[in-house]
């Protein structure tokens, strides 16, 4: 394979800073000058580098003829030269199998070739040279790669991906584009439903490391019960780990002590810890290869649950259970949420809060799905249609959570008033298996038993 002949990257306007010193002749020039050869190892490949090619055979089918435009997205400012920490569309990482930060403004297209098929042509922004022609690699605070880093220039990418590679400017005529055609993104969606041997793979290490994080965090109590934001503190100590072992957090780790785990989206963590009160973890690690796991547990912050938290603790757990047991292929998607809001609502009459576990009124105290698919995103394939999705059956080799919850408002006058302000979730994830589910989370431990004595050997340690 052949690269398209290089040429340089000459910004108009270099993406320099405010304060950044100007540039004489003399330090131009010198800066030209005498650099030794530095490429990317020979060898170097990206991750799923051979799973790629039969996914964008599978969007080729489903669009004959027509030009396809998958862009990796654009960098986002968070506050004036400041730029959000770059990630790749999950559906040009799927397709590519590139995922890091020297992504930004690349864009995947698949040429109509022949009758039927499409070749994939991937645009980028190859490395800038250093011959005086252009600046950038020095001067650009977006771009250069003295600021952000190394690029591979086309050729490597070439070798890297399997894929022709043009310069961005060469991009072209328009198309499906991904990012603004509804019926391409549905079908980008729908393509990941199913996941392939490598993507559980990638799901399981997800899993693996974010129980990893869940334990430091249980460690690391008695320091955070020392802080006025012990939400916080744990927070941090969650997203080392993520950072440590993987890409970061899959999504804004949620930290809920006392009431605060009843907003089901507590990300504030700026609360303190209060040994008598439950805390809700909601989070997950995001593998190098965009993969994240996504998993709650709501833990005693004394160790130990009080009768009043193991009666919530307890229904949530009957919840899940009853959700998990309807997992198998063939099943309706909603069947398992069915089947834990049964519980809950039976739950709910028996304690007197429901006069009747019929209709929809438990939804007062859960509020939302019981869970959802899960991968590259962690509300995975949010594009499908709702044929293929939330009305459609489970598969063998989809990956989804169970997550049901009870979330007991403090202010909620119908409650008795030791139930009010606790909220629980119980969350795990799943793979569809031939004749069930098989729990990937299963080395952290759900049952009020096995949380009490894991905690315990931890905070021990």
């Amino acid at each position: 394979m052949t690269a398209t002949p290089a040429r340089p990257n000459t910004p108009a306007n270099p993406n320099t800073g405010s304060h950044d010193l100007p540039v004489s002749p003399e330090l131009a020039a010198f800066m030209a000058a005498d650099w030794a050869p530095s490429p990317l190892p020979a060898d170097a490949r990206v991750a799923g580098f051979a799973v790629t090619p039969a996914r964008r055979a599978r969007l080729s089918a489903r669009f004959p003829g027509e030009r396809l435009i998958v862009p990796a997205g654009e960098l986002k400012v968070r506050a004036n030269d400041c730029d959000h920490r770059f990630r790749p569309h999950s559906a040009y990482a799927w397709l590519t199998g590139l995922t890091g930060e020297d992504q930004v403004g690349h864009v995947l297209v698949l040429e109509p070739s022949g009758p039927h098929g499409h070749e994939a042509v991937l645009y980028l922004r190859p490395r800038s040279p250093r011959d005086g022609v252009s600046d950038e690699f020095y001067r650009d605070r977006r771009y250069g790669e003295f600021w952000v880093g190394r690029r591979p220039d086309l050729a490597e990418t070439e070798r890297l991906t399997g894929l022709r590679c043009a310069h961005l400017d060469d991009l072209g005529p328009a198309g499906r584009n991904a990012a603004t055609d509804p019926e391409l993104a549905a079908a980008l969606s729908e393509l990941r439903l199913v996941k392939d041997v490598w993507e559980v793979e990638q799901l399981q290490l997800a899993v693996d490391y974010t129980t990893d994080g869940f334990e430091d965090v249980v460690r690391a109590l008695p320091k955070a019960f020392a802080h006025a934001r012990g939400e916080r503190w744990l927070e941090g100590v969650f997203g080392l780990r993520a950072r440590a072992e993987g890409n970061g957090t899959g999504y804004d780790t949620i930290v809920a002590s006392g009431a605060h785990a009843c907003v089901l989206h507590w990300i504030r963590n700026d609360g303190p810890l209060d040994p008598s009160r439950l805390l809700l973890l909601d989070a997950g690690v995001e593998t190098d290869t965009l993969y994240t796991a996504d998993i709650t547990r709501t833990l005693p912050l004394s160790g130990r649950f009080s009768p009043v938290q193991r009666q919530v603790y307890e229904l949530v757990l009957a919840a899940q259970e009853a959700g998990m047991a309807a997992l198998r292929p063939g099943a309706s998607f909603r069947d398992f949420h069915r089947a834990g809001m049964r519980v809950i609502a039976e739950g709910l009459t028996e304690w007197g809060v429901l006069k009747s576990p019929d209709g929809d009124l438990h939804r007062r105290y859960t509020l939302c799905s019981s869970g959802h698919m899960l991968g590259l995103d962690v509300h995975d394939c949010a594009k499908a249609r709702t044929e293929t999705y939330l009305d459609g059956v489970l598969e063998e080799g989809q990956v989804l959570t169970v997550e049901p919850g009870l979330y007991l408002q403090p202010d909620d006058e119908t409650l008795p008033a030791e139930l009010r302000g606790m909220g629980v979730r119980i969350e795990d994830d799943l793979v569809i298996t031939a004749d069930g589910a098989r729990l990937m989370s299963g080395a952290l431990p759900r049952t009020v038993a096995g949380i009490e004595e894991w905690m315990g050997t931890l905070l021990e340690g």
